[in-house]
């Protein structure tokens, strides 16, 4: 039986440090589309020197920028990746397996969810609710419902699969935060995009209880049930880091999505 073949689709802008790694851990595949949104380092030289199908084009939100990518794959399968994640060797085990035996299986899948492990300042962490995080990743391209694609939010965007989903067995990783610096930054932009949907939803309530249980309370709930009751103090120094700083950008969110909905409010005649 022939082999069904995989497409990596991989969206990028300044990421000279982990894409060769990423792109090292899914030489396995057919076809590998990386959409560059105008780096100004080494990014788009390190894809086409590994093989990448690599295209330019201005950023449109996380979403529309990774349809884009998909809508260029050809393969019977897309693996979607972020730019600094990286499949184990068991993965790619895994998948390549996958990919031998996909026109034997019946009922059909049409989509898996990869398990994440989230590397932070260098360390694994394996408990505070961080390990396993499901994503799924990796679906069929076309199925009887039409194309796969992610739906469109400004954060947190998932993939849009009906059909038959499981669950692989095998890690990727998620190399995201090498350091404070980086994770600050990041949770400060994710805050902000957070706090928009909040605004829209209209969840911004004017009263002095809700501010202070979603801005205060929520805050130090979270962390107390992560670090405490989920095991988060087992992941050392960077686990106890790492609920803090999660539990303050639950707190900037909820306050940038106050600070949104009071100018909202203002404009209103």
């Amino acid at each position: 039986m022939p082999r069904s073949t995989l497409s990596v689709a991989i969206i990028t802008l300044n990421e000279e440090d982990n894409l060769a790694r990423t792109l090292n851990s899914v030489r396995f595949a057919d076809e590998i589309v990386v959409v560059d949104s105008g780096s100004t380092d080494r990014t788009v030289e390190i894809a086409r020197s590994l093989g990448a199908k690599v295209f330019s084009e201005a950023w449109k939100g996380f979403a529309l920028q990774k349809n884009s990518a998909i809508d260029k794959c050809t393969g019977t399968w897309v693996l979607s990746l972020d730019a600094d994640e990286e499949l184990t060797d068991e993965l790619q085990a895994e998948i390549g397996k996958m990919l031998e035996t996909d026109a034997q299986r019946s009922p059909q899948v049409d989509g898996y969810r990869l398990r994440l492990r989230h590397v932070f300042l260098g360390r694994w962490m394996r408990y505070g609710g961080y390990y396993p995080d499901l994503k799924l990743r990796l679906f069929r391209r076309v199925t009887g419902s039409g194309q796969a694609h992610f739906t469109d939010r400004p954060v947190h965007e998932s993939v849009a699969v009906v059909g038959r989903v499981e669950t692989m067995k095998n890690d990727f990783l998620h190399h995201g935060y090498p350091n404070l610096e980086i994770y600050l930054e990041h949770m400060n932009r994710y805050s902000t995009l957070g706090a928009r949907i909040i605004a829209d939803k209209g969840k911004t309530s004017p009263s002095w209880p809700a501010f202070c249980w979603n801005v205060a309370l929520v805050p130090k709930l979270t962390f107390v049930w992560n670090y405490v009751f989920r095991l988060g103090f087992l992941d050392g120094r960077e686990g106890l880091l790492l609920h803090l700083y999660h539990s303050a950008y639950i707190s900037w969110k909820y306050a940038k999505a106050w600070q949104i909905g009071g100018v909202k409010g203002r404009e209103k005649p």
